[in-house]
C-alpha cells in the first residue's frame, strides 16, 4: 500500500513539474541553400544541460522551466546564432532561424563526426581542411554560381585541369584520359567510346550531382591505374524539406543563329531514342531506310527541361528514415563551325588533304536518376542510386577542297559525311555504412553497369570532277571509305564491389589516435566491339552530275543507276574485338595521429590484373589475342602537419601504373576524313612515381590560399605518334624510357568585401583564382620503338612534351551577391579561363609536332531568387569566341624548316541562354 501511494505521489509531482515547463520549438533552415531545412543541427540553451538536435525536417523542440535564456543554434560549417528567449509556464514559443556560413571561422569549431552538406562551398572547404589527404572538390552551389551545366566543364574549374574542345575528355596536369579514373560514389564507370578509358564527362548533367571530388594523389582504396586524378561524382541525395522543382531553359548559339538553314543527316530523331539498323541486304545502296542526303532541321534553339522531387519518410519510432530523390531531364544543343581542315602535312609544309570544312552538330541528353537514403538508425545506413542515360550526337560535315588522292593536275573534290553516335547507360549501385561501436565500422558497395554505345548509321560520299575536264562531277571510289555506310557497337558490362572494415585504437580523451583499415575492391569488365562497313564503288564517270546536285545522292545510287550487273560493286568490311579487364585488389591503410598536429597515412595495395583482348581485322583475319596479367604492389604515404588552426602542410608519394586501352591494343584501322588511326598490340603498361607537397591557408569558412608543388616520373610512357610511312596514320607506342613532370599549382578564394545591412541582409564581393605551371619532358627513342614493336619511328625530335599537356592553365572568377530580402537576391559571376599551347601528336619523318594553340574563354552568369520559389538565370558564354587553331610546327623542326602550317581552325560561337526554376 505504501508503495502504491509513493508511485501516485511521484506521478502527481511529475505531472505538476511538467505543467510548470514552457516549450521552445521551431525549424532551422540553410540561408545559402534557398532556406532548405537543416537536419542534425545543434540547439542549446546556454548555461543549462538542455540541448537537442534538429530532425530530418530541421525541426526541434526543447521543454524547460520558466525563465530567461540564451538559445544557441549551431552546425558544422555555419556561423552560430544566439537569440535571447523568455520561457513562460505552459506556453509554446515558436522560434525559426536561418543559419549562414557568413563570418564563421573554421578554427572556431572542433570537428568530431558531423554530417556535411556536400553541395555547399563552405562545407567542402571544411572537409578539405580537416582531411589528411590532398584533395579538391566542387559542389552544386559553386557549379550553379559559375553556370556549369555538365561534369566535364565543372572539373575544369579546379586548378590544373583542362577540357579538350569537342569532347568530354579532360586533362589533369597535362595527363589525358589514359591517366585518369572516373567513379560514381566510389564505384567505377564504363567508357562510352572505344578510344577512351573513361566515360566522357560532358554527358553527365549537373542535375544529378551533389559534388565532385578530385584527388590528384593516389590513395590505396582507389584503383591504381592512375597518374592524373581520380574524379569521383557524388550523386544527389535528399536533404531538407519535401519539394518538387521544375526548370526550363532556352538559348542560342551565335554561329547557328546566323544560318538561314541548319542541316543534319537523315534518320536520327530529335529525342535521340530512335534506333537505326542496317537493312537485310546492306550491299545495295538503295535498300536503306534513311536518305543519303542531308535534311533541314527547324529546331535551332538549345533547350532544356528538368523535373526533380524529394521527400523524407520517417519509419517507425526508432529514428529510421528514408530520403528519396528523383530527377529527370532532357536537353539539346546545336552547334555550327567552319574553317580550315588539313591533314597529313609533310615535312616540306604541304598538306596532302586541304579542305574547307563546315560542320553542323546536334546533341541531346536524356537522364533519369533516383536515389534512396535509408537511415536505419544513427549507426547504420544504406544508399541506393539508379541511373539511366541516353546521350546522342549528330555531326553532318562537308569538306570542299583538295586531296592528293583525287585525280587530276589540281586534285579537288567534295566530301559529305554524317555520323550519329548514341550512348545508353543503365547503372545500379547499393552502398552500406555501418558503425558497430566507437571502435569498429564497416563499409561496402556493389555496382552493376550496362553500357551500349553505337554508331547506328554513319554515311559518307565523295565526289570529284569528271575526267573530261568539264564542270561536272562523279563518284570517287579509290578506297572503301569514300562511299559507305558504317555501323558500330560497343558494349561494356561491369560488376564492381568494395568492402572495408576499420578499427580505431589508442583512445586519448575524446579521440582515437590511430585507425587501421583493411579492404577489398574489385571490378570485372567485359568488352565487345563490332563494326560493319558497307562500301560502294560506282563505275567512274558513269553517273555524272553538277555541283549543285550533290544532295541528290539517293537518285544517283538508286536501282537504275547502281547496278551490280553493269560493273558497279560493293563490299563488306567486318572488324571486331572482345576482351575483359578483371582487377582484384586487397589493401590496407594505417592512419596515426602522432600529435595534435601530425598525422600520417600509410597505404599498400596488391592488385591482380588480367587484361585480355582478342581481335579480328584486315591484319589478323583469323583473329589474334593477347593477355597481360601481372600482380602489382602499390605503396603510398600521405602526411599532414597542422601548422596552426588555419594552416596545413601536406605531403603525398605513391607508385601507380597506366594500362593501354583496348582500342590501342588491337590492329584495327579506324578511318576519319583525311586521317586514320591504327592500334598496336605490343603496347604495355607504364609505371608512375608521384609526389606532391601542399601548403593550405584557410582565413575563414569560404576563403582559401593553397600552393602545391608536384612531380612525376613516368617510365615507358604511351603516346600518339605518326607512323613512319607515307600514309600519315596515327598509332600508339611506348615512345621512350621516361617522362619527367614537375609543376606548381596555386588556388585563391578571397572575399573582397562583405557588408551587412538592415535586417541582416548582406552584399558580398568575392574573387577566385587557380592556376598551374608545369615543366614536362620525355625522351623519344627510335630504337626502343623498333625493337619493341617491329616498326620504325624516325622521330623528328629527340625529346618532346607530353601529349595534351599545357605549360600554363589559369581560371579566375569574380562574384557579387546582393541580398534584397530574406528570400530575394541576385548573384552575378564573371569567369575567365586560359589554356596555353599543348602538344597533340608527336612528329615523325622530319614532320613537326601538331600543336593546339592557346585559348581564352570568358563567361558571364546572373542568377536571381525572385521569390522563395522562383529563380531566374541568364548566361552569356564564350564571349570572346576565340579561334581553336591546330598547327604543324615545322619551323621548330631541326632539319627541314619551313613556316608553320595551319592544320585546322574554327570558332565554336557564343551561347546565350535563359533559365527559369520553380520550386513547390
Amino acid at each position: 500500500m505504501k508503495l502504491k501511494l509513493l508511485i501516485v505521489a511521484f506521478l502527481i509531482c511529475s505531472f505538476t513539474y511538467s505543467q510548470n515547463k514552457g516549450t521552445i520549438t521551431g525549424v532551422l533552415t540553410d540561408k545559402e541553400s534557398n532556406n532548405e531545412s537543416l537536419p542534425f543541427a545543434n540547439v542549446l540553451l546556454k548555461g543549462t544541460k538542455a540541448n537537442t538536435t534538429t530532425d530530418i525536417d530541421g525541426k526541434y523542440t526543447i521543454a524547460i522551466l520558466p525563465g530567461t535564456y540564451t538559445i544557441q543554434f549551431s552546425f558544422v560549417g555555419y556561423e552560430p546564432v544566439e537569440v535571447p528567449v523568455t520561457v513562460v509556464s505552459g506556453k509554446t514559443i515558436v522560434l525559426n532561424k536561418a543559419l549562414s556560413s557568413g563570418g564563421y571561422k573554421l578554427e572556431d569549431v572542433i570537428i568530431r563526426a558531423a554530417p556535411t552538406n556536400r553541395e555547399k562551398e563552405t562545407a567542402l572547404l571544411l572537409d578539405q581542411k580537416k582531411a589528411v589527404e590532398i584533395k579538391q572538390s566542387i559542389g552544386a552551389q559553386e557549379m550553379s554560381r559559375k553556370g556549369v551545366s555538365d561534369v566535364a566543364s565543372a572539373v575544369t574549374k579546379v586548378s590544373g585541369i583542362s577540357k579538350q574542345e569537342g569532347t568530354g575528355g579532360v586533362f589533369v596536369r597535362g595527363l589525358g584520359d589514359r591517366y585518369n579514373v572516373t567513379t560514381l560514389n566510389g564505384l567505377p564507370l564504363p567508357s562510352n567510346n572505344p578510344a577512351n578509358k573513361n566515360i566522357l564527362l560532358d554527358i553527365f548533367s549537373t542535375d544529378i550531382v551533389q559534388s565532385i571530388g578530385i584527388s590528384k594523389t593516389f590513395e590505396s582504396q582507389n584503383y591504381a591505374d592512375f597518374g592524373g586524378a581520380n574524379v569521383d561524382i557524388a550523386s544527389k541525395k535528399m536533404t531538407g524539406s519535401p519539394f518538387v522543382q521544375i526548370s526550363v531553359g532556352a538559348g542560342s548559339n551565335s554561329n547557328v543563329a546566323k544560318l538561314d538553314h541548319f542541316y543534319l543527316q537523315d534518320g536520327p530523331s530529335y529525342s535521340g531514342f530512335k534506333s537505326v539498323t542496317a537493312p537485310e541486304n546492306p550491299l545495295l545502296p538503295y535498300n536503306y531506310n534513311s536518305s543519303w542526303d542531308k535534311q533541314e532541321r527547324k529546331y535551332k534553339l538549345n533547350n532544356n527541361i528538368a523535373v526533380s522531387a524529394g521527400k523524407k519518410f520517417n519509419i517507425g519510432n526508432n529514428g529510421a528514415s528514408v530520403g528519396t530523390f528523383i530527377t529527370a531531364s532532357f536537353d539539346t544543343d546545336n552547334k555550327f563551325n567552319e574553317g580550315v581542315y588539313r591533314t597529313n602535312i609533310t615535312a616540306q609544309g604541304l598538306a596532302n588533304s586541304d579542305f574547307y570544312k563546315k560542320s553542323s552538330k546536334y546533341s541531346s541528353n536524356s537522364t533519369v536518376m533516383g536515389t534512396a537514403d535509408y537511415k536505419i538508425n544513427k549507426n547504420n545506413a544504406i544508399f541506393y542510386t539508379g541511373l539511366f542515360l541516353n546521350s546522342t550526337s549528330q555531326d553532318y560535315s562537308e569538306y570542299d577542297g583538295k586531296n592528293i588522292e583525287f585525280p587530276g593536275i589540281d586534285p579537288i573534290g567534295f566530301i559529305k559525311r554524317g555520323t550519329f553516335d548514341k550512348t545508353q547507360l543503365l547503372l545500379n549501385q547499393l552502398i552500406g555504412k555501418h558503425k558497430y561501436n566507437e571502435k569498429w565500422e564497416g563499409n561496402w558497395s556493389l555496382g552493376y553497369s550496362m553500357l551500349d554505345n553505337t554508331i547506328p548509321d554513319r554515311m559518307q560520299n565523295t565526289f570529284v570532277p569528271t575526267a573530261d575536264g568539264s564542270a561536272d562531277y562523279t563518284f570517287f571510289k579509290n578506297s572503301s571509305i569514300n562511299n559507305h555506310r558504317y555501323y558500330q557497337s560497343l558494349t561494356e558490362n561491369e560488376i564492381s564491389a568494395n568492402l572495408s572494415g576499420s578499427y580505431n585504437f589508442n583512445k586519448k580523451e575524446d579521440d582515437f589516435k590511430g585507425k587501421v583499415t583493411l579492404g577489398y575492391s574489385g571490378k570485372m569488365k567485359n568488352v565487345d566491339f563490332n563494326s560493319q562497313q558497307y562500301s560502294f564503288f560506282p563505275v567512274t564517270n558513269k553517273t555524272i552530275f553538277s555541283k549543285n546536285e550533290f544532295d541528290n545522292t539517293d537518285t544517283f545510287l538508286n536501282a537504275t543507276n547502281f547496278d551490280l550487273s553493269k560493273g558497279d560493286t560493293s563490299s563488306k568490311l567486318s572488324q571486331l574485338y572482345s576482351g575483359h579487364l578483371n582487377i582484384h585488389a586487397v589493401y590496407g591503410n594505417l592512419l596515426y595521429n602522432f600529435t595534435d598536429r601530425l598525422s600520417v597515412l600509410l597505404g599498400g595495395r596488391f592488385e591482380q590484373i588480367e587484361q585480355y583482348v582478342f581481335y579480328v581485322s584486315l591484319d589478323a583475319p583469323d583473329g589474334q589475342g593477347r593477355t597481360y596479367s601481372p600482380v602489382k604492389f602499390l605503396p603510398s604515404v600521405i602526411a599532414k602537419y597542422k601548422l596552426n588552426d588555419k594552416q596545413n602542410l601536406k605531403f603525398a608519394a605513391s607508385n601507380t601504373y597506366t594500362l593501354p586501352q583496348f582500342k590501342e591494343k588491337v590492329k584495327i584501322l579506324f578511318q576519319e576524313v583525311g586521317q586514320s588511326y591504327e592500334g598496336n598490340d605490343r603496347l604495355y603498361a607504364s609505371t608512375n612515381y608521384n609526389a606532391d607537397i601542399s601548403w593550405e591557408l584557410y582565413p575563414s569558412s569560404d576563403e582559401l590560399l593553397s600552393v602545391t608543388a608536384f612531380g612525376k616520373l613516368i617510365k615507358n610512357p604511351i603516346n600518339e605518334m605518326f607512323t613512319n610511312s607515307s600514309s600519315g596514320n596515327i598509332t600508339y607506342a611506348n615512345t621512350g624510357d621516361k617522362a619527367v613532370v614537375a609543376g606548381i599549382e596555386v588556388e585563391l578564394r578571397k572575399n573582397i568585401f562583405e557588408l551587412t545591412k538592415e535586417n541582416n541582409l548582406k552584399d558580398k564581393l568575392s574573387f577566385g583564382f587557380n592556376g598551374s605551371y608545369m615543366y614536362h619532358d620525355q625522351d623519344l627513342s627510335n630504337n626502343k620503338v623498333l625493337l619493341e614493336n617491329g616498326f620504325g619511328a624516325n622521330f623528328t625530335f629527340k625529346n618532346s612534351k607530353l601529349s595534351g599537356a599545357s605549360d600554363l592553365l589559369a581560371n579566375a572568377d569574380i562574384s557579387f551577391t546582393r541580398e534584397l530580402e530574406n528570400d530575394k537576391d541576385i548573384t552575378a559571376t564573371l569567369t575567365y579561363a586560359y589554356v596555353s599551347d599543348k602538344l597533340a601528336v608527336i612528329g615523325t619523318s622530319e614532320r613537326g609536332n601538331l600543336i593546339d594553340k592557346s585559348i581564352n574563354r570568358l563567361d558571364f552568369i546572373i542568377k536571381s531568387n525572385l521569390t522563395k520559389k522562383l529563380k531566374l538565370g541568364l548566361s552569356y558564354k564564350n564571349i570572346l569566341n576565340p579561334a581553336y587553331r591546330r598547327v604543324s610546327e615545322q619551323s621548330k623542326a631541326p632539319n627541314i624548316k619551313t613556316a608553320d602550317i595551319l592544320a585546322s581552325s574554327y570558332k565554336i560561337g557564343s551561347n546565350i541562354s535563359f533559365s527559369l526554376t520553380y520550386k513547390l
